[in-house]
């Protein structure tokens, strides 16, 4: 394989990068197609954090993360708070900035947040925090939804986080979810592609809405802008990855360029991450692996129906007990549409909708499903904060990887069967593997109706009683 990355969506098809990319087509977005990352998925919050927490220790130059959902009871596994992170990297000399989301009063029940109040302000007086802060509001209902941690931002060690992972303690799941915690995905990328994830904590950063605001900023560094990099990480592994934005028309207006990039009319907004699901979708030839907090838009549903009727093997796995939205949802004639198309595809014999539920001495209990990733054919999965809902398609700012490397898929198509039926997958293809998790999801299902415990946590859902 070519060690130098290549710089542009479109790559050459005699290349040997085209090759291991592939028959899914990537998408034109503000960032390129770039070869040579290493690429590392966490799967759940405590193994995330676990990792992240070391890569903070090992960070010898700067700190930079973006956070929409954030609470104070969110502790690191050795008892540390965020703040306590921070601070702590501050005293070694870093450079730490964080992005925190702003809630408008149309957002502000959406959950958590650190939204920079009287009483915020007063706390990171009383403690004395020297990292940076910049405030960033979304449009009316909408949110800043990226959550992501750039460490040694242009220096050789730089290493990002993209994932949907909040900083609450409810997200700190554990692999098996005996403790009751989410489920939630994080991956790791060093290498080229970590550059984009630099521009783009950049672009915020100089563009963050409340800048100008007396309460906007915290910190000397919270009034300064930032420089956009001018070179992009050199190769470390041989994974293809595009990182892939959703942001709103008139959100952004400085199209500087990545390095190796061209110039981006971001004016306009991006819709990379809903181009290439579709793309995605539309490509696969075995299986569609879907893990997603909500249900895919009809459009997206109607595309799986497409895939199904091709044959393909579809798992989409939910939380198994709905949110108040979604049940709220149910009951409103305009959203009809949105359980149509999935009762649809739940005709198929080939498609399954799960859940996960852990069995423990005094019945079960629900794991929520928090992640946002798919996995296609074991060659191609992205990773990142989008939800396949309206907000997150249509006015949240999302960041997602997207990787094609079916060695790195594969096995983490592996971990997460390992842990969601408990079974080693590894001897099995894609398909086999999808028709495994459909038998022990329906397995699940009919025991727990006869009170009897099945291996795996996963269970089949029905799609016309989901939310009612």
């Amino acid at each position: 394989m070519s060690q130098t990355p290549h710089i542009g969506p479109d790559l050459d098809p005699s290349s040997p990068d085209e090759e291991r990319r592939g028959y899914i087509p990537a998408v034109a977005g503000a960032y390129p197609v770039r070869a040579g990352n290493l690429v590392r998925p966490l799967v759940d919050g405590e193994p995330a954090f676990r990792r992240i927490a070391e890569a903070i220790e090992a960070a010898r130059h700067s700190i930079w993360l973006t956070v929409t959902f954030y609470a104070h009871d969110f502790q690191f596994a050795d008892g540390r708070s965020l703040f306590d992170m921070l601070d702590d990297a501050v005293a070694r000399g870093l450079d730490v900035r964080v992005l925190f989301w702003r809630p408008n009063p149309e957002s502000s029940r959406y959950g958590r947040a650190f939204p920079g109040t009287d009483d915020d302000r007063e706390l990171l007086r009383a403690r004395g925090a020297r990292f940076a802060i910049r405030w960033d509001r979304a449009g009316t209902a909408y949110c800043q939804h990226q959550k992501s941690w750039l460490l040694d931002a242009g220096h050789p060690t730089e290493t990002v986080f993209v994932g949907g992972v909040n900083l609450t303690a409810k997200a700190l799941g554990s692999p098996g979810h005996r403790d009751g915690g989410q489920h939630d995905i994080y991956v790791e990328v060093t290498g080229p592609s970590a550059t984009d994830v630099h521009h783009n904590f950049v672009q915020r950063w100089n563009e963050a809405s409340e800048r100008n605001c007396s309460d906007g900023t915290w910190g000397a560094a919270g009034v300064l802008s930032l420089p956009f990099p001018v070179r992009f990480s050199v190769p470390r592994g041989m994974s293809v990855v595009q990182i892939q934005r959703m942001v709103p028309p008139g959100r952004y207006g400085d199209g500087t360029a990545t390095p190796g990039g061209q110039p981006y009319a971001i004016q306009a907004g991006e819709r990379s991450i809903l181009e290439q699901y579709e793309r995605a979708i539309d490509a696969a030839r075995s299986t569609i692996y879907i893990e997603n907090q909500a249900l895919p838009v009809p459009a997206l549903a109607w595309r799986l129906g497409a895939a199904l009727q091709r044959g393909v093997q579809v798992v989409l796995l939910v939380p198994s007990e709905p949110e108040g939205w979604v049940r709220a949802a149910r009951r409103d004639p305009t959203r009809a549409g949105l359980f149509e198309a999935i009762e649809s595809l739940d005709q198929h014999e080939n498609f399954v909708l799960a859940g996960l539920r852990v069995a423990d001495g005094k019945g079960s209990h629900a794991v929520y499903v928090h992640a946002k990733i798919m996995l296609v054919d074991d060659a191609w999965a992205t990773i990142g904060s989008c939800n396949l809902h309206a907000n997150s398609l249509g006015g949240h700012v999302e960041l997602n990887a997207s990787i094609w490397d079916g060695t790195v898929v594969r096995a983490l198509r592996c971990e997460l069967l390992a842990e969601h039926l408990g079974q080693d997958t590894s001897a099995l293809d894609d398909c086999a593997a999808m028709r495994l998790y459909g038998e022990v999801a329906h397995a699940n299902r009919r025991g727990a109706a006869l009170g009897v415990g099945s291996p795996g946590i996963a269970i089949a859902l029905n799609a016309a009683d989901y939310g009612r």
